[in-house]
């Protein structure tokens, strides 16, 4: 078969995460005789560089054209100083509204080869993590109105509304039950209802599509309650369902307890099999070039591409035991570097888990 990729590298550790993500679909390729065809885009800072633009137009074309999307990062204290809608950032927003990614899946797994590198204690986390966080991507404050005014007395004042419809709650809610179908069977709904009036219609519709699933327990948390309980008691959860803003955070926090936000993937999903895939991570300037990344978020988003976008499950199974098998004879990157094990550039990384395929 041959599948389009289009690859947006982006800023920092960005291309060198996506080179080695790269390298292991092309393990895969020759093993299981695809053909994955590369098309390279601009966005976020490299694009304002040398387009002038955080997200070009040719850019959006081409990647609409392929058959999924591979991002590396974007953003960085260079551009820190452009205006709002100027920054690289806003091109990860652009590309989401675009391509109508919707629903962002964040596994948080801990492997059983970094337990020492959870923060938790051992009891916490005994037997291994395994969540899935399901963030809402294109509604809530982050795409509300917003604007600056002035005041009467208190100077200028800034907001940003947070709103949100039925139908973007119901097809979120959607994708967060039919994967706690092929889990544990239970689906924790994150909101502030008794504050929000958009989490009181969050909760509501999201209590409609659990009707549909009989076999899924659902439970309704506050935000507040859920960011301490991922830290208290983080095996209660299975599959975590949130609003855009809500996600952001909680994900970030699920990734951390899992010992490194360095070996955490994510896809962001449209409707049918269209995909945009990329690591949790951020660019981190502080070590572009120096050979530190860990490039298997990246790797393992490159896995989640074939599963749920070309629905090459054998060969995305394949990617993940190479990267278990790697941990497990004990090479690491720094970010996951521990007493006794061997160190690694994000290069050697690559290369050893494309070996391995």
């Amino acid at each position: 078969m041959n599948y389009k990729i289009a690859v947006i590298p982006g800023d920092g550790i960005g291309p060198e995460v996506t080179r080695e993500a790269v390298k292991v679909l092309d393990a895969v390729a020759k093993k299981f005789g695809h053909t994955f065809e590369y098309n390279y885009l601009l966005a976020g800072g490299a694009a304002i560089d040398e387009k002038g633009k955080c997200l070009p137009e040719e850019t959006v074309k081409a990647a609409k054209d392929s058959d999924a999307v591979l991002l590396g990062a974007v953003g960085g204290p260079k551009w820190d100083n452009l205006p709002g809608e100027e920054r690289p950032e806003k091109a990860l927003l652009g590309l989401r509204k675009a391509l109508g990614l919707f629903a962002n899946l964040r596994p948080a797994i801990m492997f059983d080869e970094l337990k020492g590198a959870c923060p938790l204690k051992e009891e916490k986390v005994e037997g291994g993590l395994d969540i899935l966080v399901v963030r809402e991507l294109t509604g809530g404050i982050y795409f509300g109105e917003r604007g600056v005014k002035d005041t009467d007395d208190m100077g200028k004042a800034a907001y940003d509304v947070e709103m949100y419809s039925e139908k973007e709650v119901e097809r979120v809610a959607e994708i967060a039950f039919s994967m706690a179908m092929k889990r544990n069977k239970k689906v924790t709904s994150v909101d502030k209802a008794n504050v929000l009036e958009s989490s009181r219609l969050w909760r509501k519709t999201t209590a409609k599509v659990a009707e549909k699933y009989p076999e899924v327990s659902l439970e309704n948390f506050y935000v507040d309650n859920a960011a301490m309980q991922l830290v208290y008691n983080p095996k209660q959860f299975d599959v975590i369902v949130t609003s855009n803003i809500f996600g952001d955070i909680l994900s970030d926090e699920a990734s951390m307890i899992t010992g490194s936000i360095g070996m955490l993937p994510s896809a962001s999903l449209a409707e049918g099999e269209f995909g945009m895939y990329e690591p949790v991570h951020g660019s981190a300037p502080d070590i572009a070039g120096t050979g530190k990344a860990n490039p298997m978020a990246a790797v393992l988003s490159a896995a989640m591409m074939l599963k749920y976008t070309f629905g090459l499950s054998e060969e995305s199974d394949a990617i993940e035991n190479a990267v278990k098998k790697v941990l497990g004879e004990g090479y690491r990157t720094p970010d996951i570097m521990t007493e006794g094990k061997t160190l690694i550039t994000t290069s050697e990384a690559g290369t050893l888990i494309a070996d391995r395929i």
